[in-house]
């Protein structure tokens, strides 16, 4: 009894955890360092995929630069590498020179700002016309309608 203690208090000293009694533990490991000082090892990166590619967008700044070094290339190759080296394809040039020819603008993103503020409270007001004007019209044909109606009766009771 007093050799398996002494064995377990040995064993303890260098670097495994301690055990007590009938403890089973793993056997030690060779050439490893104790499991006290062991590295967390990186988490793997997510192996998930997105179901669509994100769509690039190109600035303005950006698509005139690379029309104008791609006007500048001369040597045979050298459109071909610069295309590579960017990540873009020729349709993109013909597309930015045809952009270009019709004068690149940036565009902007969300809602187009309306015209003068003026104007779309003259647009609201016409709205607010038009409406009261179908409803007085609707008015009207009930009116007409009514004294059509009130025609009749008197002409087929005989009142003059």
């Amino acid at each position: 009894m007093t050799t398996i203690r002494s064995m377990l208090a040995d064993q303890s000293m260098g670097g495994e955890p301690e055990r007590r009694g009938d403890e089973r533990s793993e056997a030690p490991r060779s050439g490893g360092s104790p499991p006290v000082e062991r590295a967390v090892a990186p988490a793997p990166p997510d192996p998930e995929v997105p179901a669509r590619h994100a769509k690039r967008r190109f600035t303005t700044a950006y698509k005139l630069d690379i029309l104008r070094r791609a006007d500048a290339c001369t040597r045979p190759g050298e459109l071909g590498a610069l295309l590579r080296k960017e990540g873009l394809y020729s349709s993109h040039l013909v597309t930015w020179r045809r952009q270009r020819e019709h004068g690149l603008t940036p565009k902007k993103r969300g809602r187009k700002p309306s015209t003068d503020p003026r104007v779309r409270t003259l647009e609201r007001e016409k709205a607010a016309l038009a409406t009261e004007n179908r409803r007085l019209e609707r008015r009207l044909q009930r009116a007409e309608t009514i004294i059509a109606f009130q025609k009749k009766w008197l002409r087929s009771w005989g009142s003059p």
